[in-house]
């Protein structure tokens, strides 16, 4: 009996945790980074304000943790796309179309916890995302090349290109205004150009991933 009274307490507790880190998300889609404060995602959460603090010790611990948790979402989501693509230049494209699609489709959450500009312990749990980012994408360059599609690629330079320009052309604030599908498209096209696929393969490997990437984000 008593185990049983444990796990119910460790289950409520995490899903306590977790309806925080979702009111934390949703204010941060709303409104940015600044807007994610104790009160406000208590009141999101439908909570007193000081039991947050039994599950974050800080409002700079409770970001952390949004941060952790979207990028744990969009590193599996791209992981999952890449893996189920049929070829290595196929799973390139694939990691890059659905970083894309999804950060376009939730453009104020992708800069609030990538690119807004916030304090210095906030921004170091936002550099170990871009780092995750980079290593994505650099192995899916490294096996591209591997596979010598990529002969003249340094995947430790491109990779970090790479997702500098995504970042800076789907989220960032000189962005232009496009509709979702042609962002996706256009920014997809140039990543793949940018790493040494020629335009003809570039453009059908970006036909081939938009949709399935569109439809899953």
């Amino acid at each position: 009996m008593a185990y049983r009274q444990t796990e119910r307490v460790r289950q409520r507790l995490a899903a306590r945790h977790k309806s925080l880190i979702d009111a934390a998300r949703a204010i941060a889609a709303e409104q940015g980074m600044d807007a994610v404060q104790i009160v406000p995602v208590a009141d999101r959460a439908e909570i007193a304000a000081g039991t947050v603090y039994r599950y974050f010790a800080s409002k700079s611990a409770l970001v952390e943790a949004l941060v952790a948790d979207v990028a744990d979402s969009e590193l599996a989501a791209m992981r999952n796309a890449a893996d189920a693509a049929p070829g290595p230049l196929s799973a390139l494209a694939a990691a890059i179309v659905t970083f894309a699609a999804r950060a376009v489709r939730h453009r104020r959450l992708a800069w609030a916890v990538l690119s807004e500009p916030v304090d210095a312990e906030i921004d170091r749990a936002r550099q170990a995302f871009r780092k995750e980012l980079v290593a994505e994408f650099e192995k899916r360059i490294v096996a591209a090349r591997a596979s010598g599609h990529l002969a003249d690629t340094d995947p430790a330079l491109a990779a970090p290109a790479l997702t500098g320009a995504l970042l800076e052309g789907l989220v960032g604030p000189l962005a232009p205004t496009a509709s979702e599908k042609d962002a996706v498209r256009v920014l997809a096209l140039f990543g793949l150009r940018g790493v040494g696929i020629v335009d003809a393969r570039a453009r059908g490997l970006v036909v081939q991933s938009v949709m399935p990437a569109a439809e899953a984000s």
